[in-house]
C-alpha cells in the first residue's frame, strides 16, 4: 500500500520504554515500521520514552539498541544514531513539553488536579468503575473546583499536582486506521488522563508521545493493538493543540497471542512452553534472574525476522522464506490481519532450520567451533569441521544440535548402546569384522564410492548379510544406530580411525 497524507517524506518511529527487556511483540512492531520505511524510502527513528522515572531499569536502553543491531534492523536517527530532531530521549525534552502543557492550561483544555493517591482510592471505593472525567471532575480537588487563591496556596506549600486533559463528553471521535478502517469511539469512555506530573517535572506518555510525533514530523504511527484504546485521547490532543491537519496515519497491528488458548503472549508462556520471548538474554538487575533470548538459544537473526514478519502479515502468496530485501519489497499494511496471530514457536524453529541450510558450511562451521571447544575437542581442523557441517547440517534446527548429531566424528565412542548391541551383534560378527578390516586396510583411496563398492562386492562374494555387516559397523563407528551413510563416516574419520574403532568393538564384545 502506497498511501500518504501528503507528499512529505515517510517518517515512522519505534518508541520503547526502558523498563526492562524488549518483548518479541515490540520487535515485530519495530520490524513492520522498518519494512514500511524502507519500502517508501522513508526514515525510521528510535525514540526512548523514559518519562516514567519510577519504572526505569538500568541497562534496558542499551539492551534495546543491541537487540536491533543483532537483528539487522537499522535506524536512520534517534538514540545512539543522532539526527536533526533530537534529543531523542524524552527525559531530555522537559522544557519542550512544558510549553505545550502551559498552552493547554491557558486555553482551558487542561486543568490542575491536587487529589492525593489516598483521595483517589476513596473515590474508587465509593463509585463503581470510577473514572476521572466530566461526570466526576467537579467533585474532586482540582483547578475547576478550587479558587485561584487555594490553588496558589497549595502550590506554594509544595503540594504535588498533575495536569489533566479536559475531555468533553458524548462526542464521536473518528479514527481512520490503515488496517482496521474507520474506528469510532465515544469521548465519554475517555477519562481525563494525566498529561504532566509536578513530582518529577515530566509529562506522561500521552502528551510526550503526541508532541514528539508532531515535532519529529512522524507521518505514520504503526503500533500494537494494545494502543488502540489510547488513540481517541491522542486524536483529542492533536485537535486541542491545533495539529489535526498534520496528524499521522494510524495502523494498529494485531496482537501476538499465546500458542495455546487465548490471550496476549507473555513471558510466562515462554517459560511454561520452553521458548524465548526476548531477542537477547536478559539478566534482571534487581533479582539477577536470567531470561533466555533468541540469540543465545541459537536462532539466526534472519530466521527471527522472517518468522516475526509472518505473524500478522502475509505477502498474499504461499511464499514463506523471505530475506530482508524481499520483505521490504513485498510488505503491505493492507495484508495485515485485524485478528490476533498465534505465536507458533515450533514454526520459528522451522525457519531457523531453513536459514541454517541457506548459510554456507563455512559460516555454520565457525559457529560450531565454540561448541566443539566447550565439549573438549582439541586441535580443531576448521576445514574438517566445515566438511562435517556440510554432511550433517540438514538434520538440525540449531547449530548447537550439531554436537549430538556429529560427536562421533570428533570423538570415538567409548560406550555402545546396549539395546543396539543386543540387536545387531551376531555370533559371527567378530569374524566378519576381522575380515572387513583386511579389506579396508588394502583399500586406496579411502573415498566414499570406491570403498562402498569394494566392501559391498566383498560381502556379496562371501555371501554375508549386507544389513548385518553395515549395522554392526555403524555400531563400531558411532556407538549407536544413528548417523549418515556409513561410507561418508569412514571417509571423514579416515582409514586408521575406522579400523581402530572396529577393533575396539571386537575387543569389547
Amino acid at each position: 500500500m502506497k498511501c500518504f497524507m501528503s507528499e512529505q517524506k515517510v517518517r515512522v518511529r519505534f518508541a520503547p520504554s526502558p523498563t526492562g527487556p524488549l518483548h518479541i511483540g515490540g520487535v515485530r512492531t519495530a520490524l513492520y515500521n522498518y519494512l514500511f520505511a524502507r519500502q517508501h524510502g522513508g526514515d525510521l527513528i528510535l525514540r526512548i520514552e523514559d518519562t516514567d522515572s519510577q519504572r526505569f531499569v538500568p541497562g534496558a536502553e542499551e539492551y534495546i539498541i543491541e537487540s536491533f543491531k543483532w537483528l539487522g534492523i537499522r535506524f536512520d536517527e534517534g538514540v545512539g544514531y543522532g539526527g536533526d530532531y533530537g534529543p531523542y530521549r524524552q527525559s531530555e525534552r522537559k522544557e519542550i513539553y512544558q510549553k505545550y502543557v502551559d498552552r493547554l492550561l491557558d486555553a482551558g483544555l487542561a486543568y490542575l488536579a491536587f487529589d492525593t493517591p489516598e483521595e483517589l482510592e476513596v473515590k474508587r471505593k465509593e463509585i463503581p468503575n470510577f473514572q476521572y472525567d466530566a461526570s466526576t471532575r467537579m467533585m474532586m480537588r482540582n483547578s475547576l473546583t478550587l479558587s485561584p487563591a487555594e490553588i496558589e496556596t497549595l502550590i506554594a506549600e509544595g503540594n504535588r499536582y498533575v495536569a489533566r486533559i479536559k475531555v468533553e463528553p458524548d462526542e464521536e471521535i473518528h479514527i481512520q486506521d490503515i488496517i482496521r478502517g474507520e474506528v469510532v469511539f465515544n469521548s465519554s469512555i475517555v477519562d481525563d488522563k494525566v498529561l504532566f506530573k509536578s513530582a518529577d517535572g515530566l509529562p506522561t506518555y500521552h502528551l510526550a508521545n503526541i508532541v514528539d510525533d508532531h515535532l519529529m514530523e512522524i507521518t505514520h504511527v504503526i503500533r500494537g493493538e494494545e494502543w488502540l484504546s489510547s488513540a481517541p485521547l491522542h486524536v483529542v490532543l492533536y485537535r486541542y493543540l491545533g495539529w489535526q491537519d498534520t496528524m499521522p496515519a494510524f495502523a494498529h497491528l494485531p496482537l501476538l497471542l499465546k500458542p495455546d488458548g487465548g490471550g496476549k503472549l507473555s513471558k510466562r508462556d515462554g517459560d511454561r512452553l520452553g521458548f524465548p520471548v526476548f531477542p537477547l538474554e536478559w539478566r534482571d538487575p534487581k533479582n539477577g534472574e536470567i531470561s533466555t533470548g533468541y540469540r543465545e538459544s541459537g536462532y539466526l537473526p534472519e530466521a527471527v525476522v522472517n518468522f516475526l514478519a509472518l505473524l500478522g502479515w502475509n505477502p498474499g502468496t504461499e511464499q514463506e522464506l523471505m530475506d530482508m530485501h524481499e520483505l521490504i519489497e513485498l510488505f503491505d499494511l493492507n495484508h495485515c490481519s485485524k485478528s490476533g496471530a498465534k505465536f507458533d514457536y515450533e514454526k520459528g524453529k522451522w525457519f531457523n532450520h531453513q536459514y541454517i541450510q541457506k548459510r554456507s558450511d563455512k559460516e555454520i562451521a565457525s559457529m560450531f567451533v565454540p561448541v566443539l571447544v566447550s565439549k573438549g575437542v582439541m586441535n580443531i581442523d576448521v576445514g574438517y569441521v566445515e566438511k562435517i557441517v556440510g554432511l550433517m547440517k540438514e538434520r538440525v534446527k540449531f547449530v548447537a544440535e550439531l554436537w549430538g548429531q556429529t560427536c562421533y566424528f570428533f570423538m570415538a565412542p567409548t560406550e555402545y548402546d546396549e539395546k543396539t548391541r543386543k540387536k545387531r551383534w551376531k555370533d559371527d560378527s567378530a569374524a566378519q569384522l576381522t575380515e572387513l578390516i583386511e579389506v579396508l586396510q588394502a583399500r586406496e583411496p579411502f573415498d566414499v564410492e570406491g570403498t562402498e563398492t569394494e566392501v559391498k562386492a566383498w560381502i556379496e562374494r562371501k555371501g554375508y548379510n549386507l544389513g548385518n555387516i553395515m549395522n554392526v559397523v555403524r555400531l563400531a563407528l558411532v556407538g549407536q544406530g544413528i548417523g549418515p551413510q556409513i561410507f561418508h563416516i569412514t571417509e571423514a574419520i579416515g582409514k586408521e580411525e575406522t579400523i581402530r574403532r572396529i577393533k575396539r568393538l571386537i575387543n569389547n564384545s
